[in-house]
């Protein structure tokens, strides 16, 4: 093994000197700075980037915290993100949160302790934000993906208000006028902000907003499924469906064919995030896009501005999505 040992007897140096010139921790006299410098290239020692972060050099890695294995959208996300690194030279580190605050705490707190320039994070629906308040205190640049919390943080997300008041107003455009929303986990933005442009939609056509059509998926197929099956037992059950995610588009999608309904003949849906098998579902569905790519590319690109500037003024960036119609809405009662 190469050590700094042998790189000190290589320029003839002492090891603490060696040390000082790699972790920057004393002034060396230039000609002896370049021997050992001279003498590390030729040797081919590897210095011990930890070793270099504890003394407050930049390790050159971001970490970002996310759900990633449960959903496709932000394993999407996370592949924009490690893009854009690699063009930038960033080794990205990647912790799933499981959408649970205890461990997206932990996580957050392992990221830091290993010296990451920076986080990017989806954090999760918890009132007290330990993990942003854990960051916050500590002083790490950070950056918020797809939910928005506050204004301590740079953050970027897509405008989910005009989205999904452009969603149910593409079905009460074909004549349905009882609406069900399966929403997502509660405490999130995303949540939040689809719900009050599913309102606007409704107020926008004379509709009046029924609670018993709001039922929580939770943001996941399982509870989803089940908000559904609800939904179908009232007595007037609902014409058309609009999810709030992708995981919840798939658990209606089970609960709708358990239920021997046809889409769209028997009932709509439409939902949020495109995926790649989307456009082959029969029928394929009517989804909003949110732009994933550019999601993942501008959150890295944030984050670097705050590590180079840390007083810079914080941004706060929405991206439009993209409405994609395609054959999963229809006229209510057309069979």
């Amino acid at each position: 093994m190469i050590t700094m040992e042998t790189v000190a007897a290589a320029a003839g140096v002492s090891t603490s000197t060696v040390s000082h010139v790699i972790n920057k921790t004393r002034k060396v006299h230039p000609d002896t700075e370049r021997a050992v410098l001279d003498a590390i290239d030729r040797v081919g020692y590897s210095p011990n980037h930890l070793a270099r972060a504890l003394a407050g050099a930049p390790t050159r890695t971001v970490g970002v915290a996310i759900s990633v294995l449960s959903n496709h959208y932000f394993a999407a996300v996370v592949r924009a993100i490690e893009a854009e690194c690699a063009k930038r030279g960033l080794m990205m580190l990647l912790a799933d949160t499981h959408e649970n605050a205890d461990y997206e705490l932990k996580v957050v707190q392992a990221l830091h302790e290993r010296r990451v320039d920076g986080i990017v994070i989806a954090p999760c629906a918890e009132p007290q934000h330990r993990a942003l308040d854990y960051l916050r205190d500590k002083g790490v640049p950070t950056v918020l993906v797809d939910r928005f919390v506050g204004t301590t943080f740079d953050q970027i997300g897509v405008e989910s208000r005009d989205a999904a008041q452009t969603l149910v107003a593409h079905l009460i455009g074909l004549g349905h006028r009882r609406i069900a929303l399966v929403s997502g986990a509660p405490g999130l933005s995303t949540t939040t902000e689809r719900l009050e442009g599913y309102c606007r939609a409704l107020a926008a056509a004379g509709i009046d907003f029924d609670p018993a059509l709001v039922r929580s998926g939770e943001s996941r197929s399982g509870p989803a499924c089940a908000a559904v099956h609800h939904l179908l037992s009232l007595d007037q059950r609902p014409t058309a469906l609009m999810t709030g995610n992708n995981l919840m588009t798939i658990g209606s999608m089970q609960a709708l064919r358990s239920a021997g309904l046809s889409v769209p003949d028997d009932i709509s849906l439409v939902g949020f995030d495109d995926f790649d098998w989307a456009d082959v579902f029969s029928p394929r569905l009517t989804v909003m896009a949110q732009p994933v790519e550019e999601l993942g590319t501008r959150a890295v690109r944030l984050l670097a501005r705050r590590i180079a500037d840390p007083g810079a003024r914080r941004q706060t960036v929405r991206l439009a999505p993209t409405l994609r119609l395609r054959d999963s809405a229809g006229v209510p009662g057309s069979r």
